[in-house]
């Protein structure tokens, strides 16, 4: 949605909402439920570091389709947690929502519920006629946080724009990052911030009536603390790559759960961040020989929460603005590179 883009929209039609299977550590007042894919492990158990110190091992069901799930009583928020796997190897959850101590270590456990908003009056916006400024938070202060950026907030919106459209903040190894190297989809990274901080920066902007869009990336993983493959080889398409590694089973067999993991991540910085809208990077790069395109399932969970998709394409084509069906998908969509 940068100058020069070319944008094309569509009438928006009416889904029941989507709700993929939630993967992660689900904090609520009964204690965490954690719930991971591994279709390719018999066994699996959770290791947890209370945040008031002590450890526990608890073994998980295996459930179908590969699920394995169990739930923790004493758990809460603040607790850190890895998967156990049969030689010993303790991982980060795939869906983690905070890695404090970066992408190779314990994941943490976050109540994403207790944020305390305070503007609740916002509404989404449309896409259309909305100037953006891109916003990247390890080079927009000096300090590089999300907290940082709030304080530099009242000057973007005096130039102006309509929209803030953050660079990808999905964790990454290392200080420094674009964010196109992004390996922890649903965990802010530490360097800039913890999650509430996150939140706080979206809630700043609203107050200042700018909407916010994130940019993320569903074509590839960086090569440093991917550990999907570890838990199932069959998040990857053995003969599909793309420029940077290679892509993700959206088609063969087992593909629904991949397909929900990227679903449940747009859904998840919908719902628990308040984003407005979703940049979609290299969308071209995303193949998907299915009949319905992940892209269409997405802009679908999208549009039922009244964001809006913002597709980045270097063929500038209306295609990935189609469901299965030939028709365009919303006006709540735009295409451009």
């Amino acid at each position: 949605m940068r100058a020069g883009s070319n944008m094309a929209s569509s009438s928006l039609e009416q889904h029941s909402r989507t709700e993929p299977v939630r993967c992660g550590a689900s904090v609520a007042g009964d204690g965490v439920r954690y719930t991971v894919w591994a279709p390719d492990h018999e066994a699996l158990a959770v290791r947890i570091r209370r945040a008031d110190g002590g450890e526990v091992t608890r073994p998980m069901e295996r459930g179908k389709r590969g699920y394995f799930t169990v739930h923790d009583a004493g758990g809460r928020a603040g607790d850190r947690y890895g998967f156990v796997f049969a030689d010993g190897a303790v991982l980060p959850d795939p869906a983690s929502r905070f890695q404090p101590e970066g992408v190779h270590a314990l994941s943490e456990c976050v109540d994403g519920r207790t944020y305390p908003w305070r503007c609740d009056t916002w509404r989404r916006p449309a896409w259309e006629g909305q100037p953006i400024y891109e916003l990247h938070v390890g080079t927009f202060t000096s300090r590089g946080t999300f907290r940082s950026a709030i304080e530099k907030l009242d000057h973007v919106a005096s130039l102006g724009v309509g929209a803030i459209e953050i660079m990808p903040v999905a964790d990454f190894p290392g200080e420094r990052n674009w964010g196109y190297d992004g390996v922890a989809l649903f965990a802010p990274a530490r360097c800039y911030g913890r999650p509430d901080d996150l939140r706080a920066l979206v809630d700043a902007a609203h107050e200042r009536g700018l909407a916010v869009i994130l940019d993320v990336v569903y074509n590839h993983l960086g090569p440093d603390g991917n550990y999907l493959m570890r838990y199932a080889k069959e998040y990857f398409d053995p003969e599909r790559h793309t420029p940077w590694g290679q892509a993700f089973n959206l088609s063969h067999e087992d593909s629904q759960p991949v397909r929900d993991y990227f679903v449940s991540n747009a859904c998840y910085w919908l719902d628990e961040f308040r984003f407005d809208g979703l940049r979609l990077d290299a969308t071209h790069a995303i193949e998907d020989p299915s009949a319905k395109h992940l892209l269409a399932d997405i802009a679908a969970a999208a549009h039922e929460r009244g964001a809006f998709v913002i597709a980045e394409d270097d063929r500038n084509a209306c295609v990935v603005l189609r469901d299965a069906n030939g028709s365009r998908t919303s006006d709540r969509c735009g295409v451009g590179g």
